[in-house]
């Protein structure tokens, strides 16, 4: 898939704002501070489409980006240890869970996680939430270039022990970095195969 154009279209504070469900959608979450934006930017080609912080829980809202004008990408606020009042990461958690669950053309959700760090319990937990209720997702491992290959591939290994304690089968997965550009064509190829469903399935 060659990316055309990306435009942000609007932030949302709950899902009956959000934009018509006309297009196919694609949902990016994660942990504050995973890398969400900067994934974004790294698949669409555009360096500040999103815009990235160093300071977990910058993204607050439902971001949504229009790509070549036929499918969306949603940038969904983080969870973890963003340093905000419970009682707003309460807000968070129950925005995201509502989009999850409520939004018809949402195709497949990314679930971000940290390459460099072992399989944590609310990562699990959401997991086993959007199991739980079949929601079609992919785990992302980001920052792959912070790793050397043979520490990727045994901190992967890992993660899929712990999964294999409590899936069957393990959920798919796509590493990636940001920096080095790996995975990019991975999960571009992915998203035009789920486009061409979602537009079958509105032709029939």
């Amino acid at each position: 898939m060659v990316i055309r154009k990306a435009e942000f279209i609007k932030s949302s504070p709950s899902i009956n704002e959000c934009p018509e469900t006309t297009f196919p959608e694609y949902a990016f979450i994660g942990r504050s501070n995973v890398g969400k934006s900067s994934l974004i930017n790294m698949i669409t080609g555009h360096g500040k489409l999103a815009k990235t912080s160093g300071t977990p829980g910058k993204t607050q809202l439902i971001n949504h980006f229009l790509i070549n004008e036929s499918w969306y990408l949603a940038d969904l606020p983080g969870f973890g240890f963003a340093k905000v009042p419970l009682r707003i990461k309460r807000k968070w958690d129950n925005m995201i869970r509502n989009f999850l669950l409520k939004r018809s053309n949402l195709v497949c959700s990314f679930l971000l996680i940290d390459i460099r760090h072992e399989p944590l319990e609310n990562d699990l937990e959401f997991m086993a939430w959007m199991g739980s209720r079949q929601i079609p997702f992919y785990l992302v491992f980001t920052k792959a270039d912070k790793l050397t290959h043979n520490k990727r591939q045994s901190a992967i290994a890992l993660y899929m022990k712990v999964l294999a304690e409590q899936w069957e089968p393990l959920p798919p997965f796509i590493v990636t970095s940001s920096e080095a550009g790996i995975g990019r064509g991975e999960l571009l190829a992915l998203i035009e195969s789920f486009n061409g469903g979602f537009v079958a399935e509105g032709l029939g």
